[in-house]
């Protein structure tokens, strides 16, 4: 049984991993010492404190000064809590009227709930849903994941059409800012132009005009026409 701070661990790495969109079953990326303790939001001496101890468990390969990588093992305890945070951040949104930008909290304490008959009944209660409402796809019970090819909105030009499927950063601020522009989920956008100066982009999205700015642009992932 892993502590809850373990999970957490076991996710962090799992998700700096992913994006790097070449960390799928069977391709192990491995993962900074400096990433991780800027993830978890802790010293680099308490990272290395915990993967030794998940290394002891052989739930990573850890080297030091190498980073380190999930095995198997962890990749599918990692693989279960991303499943179990991604359908109650569903549940909240679509049962309980929760705003998407109100779910990562609440969730990151439900998914730590160790019960599969719980999860397994969950995602049937909600019809077995592909992805969360960030657009990120939720693993199945054995750990895998089919996610749809995007890109980043910063690599549309002007003329350029594409739909919102997902976005990077989940952070309340950011997702507040997207509502209020209606900038959500399977928003059809068009990129009217990209100023040079500073990458900023003017967007036509839900019958209006948007500027955002390159940081913004850069958490929207979008499927192009």
């Amino acid at each position: 049984m892993n502590s809850q701070t373990e999970e957490n661990y076991l996710k962090a790495i799992c998700k700096l991993s992913m994006l790097s969109n070449k960390g799928g079953k069977g391709t192990p990326i491995s993962v900074s010492t400096s990433a991780l303790a800027n993830e978890m939001g802790v010293q680099s001496a308490t990272v290395t404190d915990m993967l030794k101890k998940l290394s002891a468990k052989k739930k990573i390969k850890y080297k030091k000064y190498y980073g380190t990588e999930l095995t198997e093992t962890g990749r599918l305890e990692a693989m279960r809590i991303i499943r179990k945070h991604r359908l109650w951040e569903t549940f909240l949104v679509e049962k309980l009227g929760f705003g998407w930008g109100e779910v990562h909290e609440v969730a990151e304490q439900l998914e730590h709930v160790n019960s599969p008959q719980l999860t397994d009944r969950l995602d049937a209660f909600l019809g077995y849903p592909k992805t969360d409402p960030h657009g990120d796809p939720i693993p199945d019970k054995d750990g895998e994941v089919r996610s749809r090819p995007t890109v980043l909105l910063t690599a549309l030009k002007a003329g350029d059409r594409g739909v919102i499927t997902a976005v990077k950063h989940d952070g309340k601020d950011l997702l507040d800012y997207l509502d209020r522009h209606g900038l959500v989920l399977d928003s059809a956008v068009e990129v009217l132009e990209v100023l040079p100066f500073d990458r900023s982009m003017q967007l036509r999205a839900a019958g209006r005009e948007h500027f955002v700015s390159e940081k913004i642009a850069e958490n929207i992932l979008v499927v192009t026409e």
